[in-house]
C-alpha cells in the first residue's frame, strides 16, 4: 500500500524523455513555465509570468526558495477539499497570495482513493474498466468547460484587473495535468496561442520527470502498486489528446467560437483580452 495513491500511476510514454532547460523540483511534480508558445499573430507567450504545476504540499525548502523566487503573486489551487485532506495544504510562499479555486475531478471523492488504497480491483474495474475511465474524463473535461465558468471568469478577471492583477501566477490542481492543464489551456485560448501548440504543452505533462512517484509507507519509492490497478488508473493518470480535444469540441459546440466563448461565457471583455495579451506576451 502507498501513502499516495496519487503518486502511482504513470502518465503514459508520450514524450518519454526529460524536458530540457527545466527545473526538476524534488518535492513538487509537473512544473513548468509555459512561457514561449507561438500565438497565431506572431508574438510568444512571456517567459516568468505564467506556470503550472501539481500541487505545493511536498514542497522542499529547496523548492520553496525557488518557487519564492519567482516573484509570484497568485498560487491558483484548483484542488477540492479531497485532495487537500489526502495531500495536504500547499506549503506557503512568502509574498505570495494562494488562492483556491476547486474544480470538478474525474476521481472526486475519498472514496475513490480508498478503494485505490486498499487495493480493490474488482470495485476500480467497475469504475474505470472496459473503457468506462476515458468516458469519465471525456466527462470531466467536458464538465470543466460546461459547469466551471464561473470559476474561469474570476480566474482570468483576476489576471485582467487594472490594479494589482494576479501576475505572474501559478496555476495547479493535484497531478498539474486536468484542472490545471484546461485552466492554462483557456488562458492561452485567450491569447492566441495555435492550438497546436497547447496541445504540445499539455502533453508535457507526460514526461518521465513531470510524473508522480510511488511513495510506500516507509517513504521510500518504488513500483509498489499492483500491476492490475496500475493499467486501469492509466485513463485518469495520462494526458491524452482526446480529452483536452474535448474540451476544445465543447465549447465549439456550446458557443460556436473561441471568441464567443470567452466573452459571453468568461465575461471576458475585448478590452480585458487585450489587456491579458500585454501582459502576458512579447513580440
Amino acid at each position: 500500500m502507498t501513502q499516495e495513491a496519487r503518486q502511482s500511476a504513470p502518465t503514459g510514454a508520450e514524450p518519454e524523455g526529460e524536458l530540457e532547460g527545466e527545473p526538476e523540483l524534488a518535492g513538487v511534480r509537473n512544473f513548468r513555465d509555459v512561457g514561449g508558445l507561438p500565438t497565431a499573430d506572431g508574438r510568444r507567450v512571456r517567459h516568468g509570468v505564467l506556470f503550472r504545476s501539481g500541487h505545493l504540499a511536498h514542497a522542499t525548502e529547496e523548492d520553496a526558495a525557488f518557487l519564492g523566487g519567482l516573484g509570484l503573486h497568485t498560487v491558483f489551487d484548483f484542488r477540492n477539499g479531497d485532495d487537500i485532506a489526502l495531500e495536504g495544504p500547499d506549503t506557503v510562499l512568502a509574498g505570495t497570495r494562494n488562492l483556491n479555486m476547486p474544480l470538478s475531478d474525474p476521481a472526486e471523492g475519498a472514496g475513490f482513493w480508498h478503494i485505490v488504497r486498499v487495493g480493490d480491483v474488482a470495485s476500480l474495474h467497475e469504475l474505470l474498466g472496459d473503457g468506462k475511465g476515458e468516458a469519465r474524463m471525456a466527462d470531466a473535461y467536458r464538465k470543466l468547460i460546461l459547469e466551471r465558468t464561473g470559476e474561469h471568469a474570476r480566474m482570468l478577471a483576476l489576471l485582467t484587473e487594472p490594479e494589482n492583477p494576479a501576475i505572474p501566477a501559478l496555476l495547479h490542481c493535484a497531478a498539474g495535468k486536468d484542472r490545471a492543464g484546461t485552466s492554462i489551456a483557456i488562458i492561452l485560448l485567450a491569447l492566441g496561442v495555435q492550438r497546436s501548440a497547447i496541445e504540445a504543452d499539455y502533453l508535457k505533462s507526460n514526461a518521465r520527470s513531470h510524473r508522480y512517484k510511488v511513495v510506500r509507507g516507509d517513504g521510500s519509492t518504488g513500483a509498489a502498486i499492483d500491476p492490475a490497478i496500475r493499467e486501469l488508473l492509466r485513463s485518469l493518470f495520462e494526458a491524452r489528446l482526446e480529452y483536452l480535444r474535448t474540451a476544445f469540441d465543447t465549447i465549439d459546440e456550446r458557443w460556436g467560437t473561441v471568441d464567443r466563448y470567452l466573452e459571453e461565457g468568461l465575461g471576458l471583455t475585448p478590452e480585458r483580452r487585450e489587456r491579458l495579451k500585454e501582459r502576458l506576451l512579447t513580440d
